[in-house]
């Protein structure tokens, strides 16, 4: 099986872009060009590699097609950077496509993105998701590094510990009044409402299994922004877990207590493509330096 390098680069841009029209604005081509483009690598590989859905998406085997496109790109890129003095001016900066999961986002992560950007020229492409589902974002070819839950490597990738994100359970002292009154057993937790970032976050189902209460039981309400989440808890509307850079500053203005139970912690580590490239190691050194400064 062989099929052309630039074939790879225009499938990397029509899952990227999402349709054929976006990906033909993008390349300065017509849809009926890249379709064809599309089809030829298709008939080169023997394999169906879009499924045309909108958005498109690839295929698994498309999907290793595309991280292939993506990295030539990358590297293609940085060539290009090292060459300098190309006709025409400086290019592009290059763009890193990256998954990070929300608490993160909304703490350490951005800080070590500034610095890299501040090393290097480059425009990042941020995915948030649960660290316990980035790696997938990486394996799809998606991104290109990932702070995820997942020790073990995903194929053509390198990790490296980055540490600990420690969660401690919190409520409003008024909602404390409401619903622990008696204590914070099995039993009120059984009934005390529960804030979740979405239907992923297992962190307060963990932490009820560990004080031994049903998790099917309370009633949950669900906030997918980690600002909103905490002060969803500050604001009484439930109990959750908190990250001591969220629930510092509430804790200060007295807008939450601490509850019963022990911490959770969260290990989280770096995943990159495995490739020799400067900007994505400019990235995970930042990454390092920032988790050293903000992880247990």
């Amino acid at each position: 099986m062989s099929f052309t390098l630039e074939l790879a680069r225009t499938l990397a841009v029509v899952a990227a872009e999402g349709t054929i029209e976006a990906a033909a604005r993008a390349l300065h081509l017509t849809p009926s060009a890249v379709s064809q483009r599309v089809r030829t690598l298709e008939e080169q590989v023997g394999r169906v590699l879009l499924v045309r859905s909108k958005p498109v998406r690839p295929t698994e085997a498309g999907a290793a097609i595309v991280r292939l496109g993506r990295q030539l790109d990358l590297l293609e890129r940085e060539a290009l950077a090292q060459l300098g003095d190309q006709p025409g001016g400086d290019p592009a900066p290059p763009t890193v496509a990256l998954a990070v999961n929300a608490d993160s986002l909304a703490t350490w992560f951005l800080t070590a993105l500034a610095r890299a950007a501040q090393r290097r020229p480059m425009v990042f492409d941020l995915h948030r998701d649960d660290q316990a589902f980035t790696a997938g974002l990486l394996e799809s070819g998606t991104v290109m590094a990932a702070v995820t839950s997942q020790a073990r490597p995903v194929s053509g990738c390198v990790v490296r510990p980055l540490g600990v994100m420690r969660y401690e359970p919190f409520a409003s002292p008024a909602f404390v009044d409401r619903w622990f009154a008696d204590g914070q057993d099995a039993q009120a937790l059984a009934v005390a409402p529960v804030v979740d970032f979405d239907r992923r976050d297992d962190l307060q189902t963990q932490f009820l299994r560990s004080r031994g209460a049903d998790p099917a039981l309370p009633p949950r309400h669900y906030v997918p922004s980690s600002a909103d989440f905490a002060n969803a808890i500050a604001l009484g509307l439930g109990w959750g877990l908190l990250p001591p850079e969220q629930s510092g500053p509430l804790l200060a203005e007295g807008r939450i207590v601490r509850l019963d139970g022990e911490a959770i912690g969260v290990p989280l580590y770096w995943q990159q493509w495995n490739l020799r490239s400067t900007l994505l190691t400019t990235i995970a050194e930042e990454i390092a330096r920032a988790a050293r400064e903000a992880l247990a």
